[in-house]
């Protein structure tokens, strides 16, 4: 069935309680989690993510459910169409935002962590990686190596021919896999390497941040134009150790920096004088940072408050 052929006529919202659930809305609720995650790993911001279940949601009812023979594999293709629709939008407003843009940080929930592929595949480091490719490179690559789709499903998707999908596909690949990380780590490393530097940030100890940062490390800091924050990625330890530390001398501020898990990996909340100030993310490689990524932007930072679930299934 071609989801493009109906008519987008619906505006029930999925708010019966699970004694009430009609069949459309059972099956929405049962894959909300799942819809949510391929919106996130497409766009990188939970807020637009949310807007695409909604016009996922409206698209779903006007569906007729006896021609769809499989249900879950319909949603997805739906969420990810208004993905790359919003995609196109959201390339617009990044280019008019202020400063470097970083994805939306999440408090995610321990199984989350607990699964090494999703954990990876929301990560920053990686979602920063999704960010180089094109709105179709990126869709191919989260369907296929994220979510395990099969290349006529996304094919029908991004409405390609199989065969392109896999050209695609191979590109994507050899694209992302020339930026990640060159090898995995245990949470132990990444959350060693992150005590670390919470040490180092507390006591405001350039020599300790030096210790833990490796030679190349890159640091990216997302204002939004509202926070103050480096107009541009900072590369290598000196500079982003003094750059830190210097902003924290002049500032003559308290920080604090409290453990948590952000997209399924180890972060830390940092707060100036017991107030947010954002959150921090890490890529480790060899028990050393190579990647520091700071949220500042308040309006990133609405959902490290509760847990957001996550899956691939």
């Amino acid at each position: 069935m071609n989801e493009r052929s109906e008519p987008a006529t619906g505006t029930a919202e999925p708010l019966a309680g699970p004694a009430q659930m009609d069949p459309a809305t059972e099956a929405f609720v049962t894959h909300r989690n799942l819809l949510f995650t391929v919106a996130y790993e497409m766009l990188g911001s939970a807020a637009d993510a949310e807007d695409v279940l909604q016009e996922t949601w409206l698209r779903w009812m006007t569906v007729d459910l006896t021609q769809v023979h499989d249900q879950r594999a319909y949603l997805v293709r739906i969420t990810t169409r208004r993905s790359l629709d919003r995609l196109r939008t959201m390339k617009r407003r990044k280019e008019a935002y202020v400063g470097p843009w970083l994805p939306e940080p999440l408090l995610t929930t321990p199984d989350v962590a607990e699964n090494l592929e999703l954990a990876e595949s929301v990560s920053m480091a990686l979602m920063l990686v999704l960010e180089t490719l094109s709105p179709t490179e990126r869709a191919v690559f989260v369907l296929r190596e994220v979510f395990d789709v099969s290349y006529d499903e996304i094919a029908t998707t991004v409405s390609k021919t199989p065969a392109a999908v896999r050209q695609i596909a191979h590109r994507a690949r050899q694209h992302v896999q020339a930026r990640r990380p060159r090898e995995a780590i245990s949470p132990s490393q990444a959350q060693a390497a992150l005590e670390s530097l919470r040490r180092a940030l507390e006591t405001s100890d350039l020599q300790g941040l030096l210790d833990v940062l490796a030679p190349d490390v890159v640091l990216i800091s997302d204002g939004g134009g509202v926070k103050q924050a480096a107009p541009r990625p900072i590369t290598g330890a000196e500079k982003a150790a003094r750059f830190i530390v210097g902003g924290l001398g002049k500032a003559q501020v308290t920080l604090t920096g409290d453990p948590t898990v952000v997209n399924g990996n180890p972060a830390l909340v940092l707060r100036v004088n017991g107030e947010i100030d954002g959150v921090i993310a890490v890529q480790v490689e060899d028990a050393r940072i190579t990647g520091l990524y700071y949220v500042r932007n308040p309006r990133k930072l609405t959902r490290i408050a509760s847990e957001t679930p996550l899956t691939l299934r």
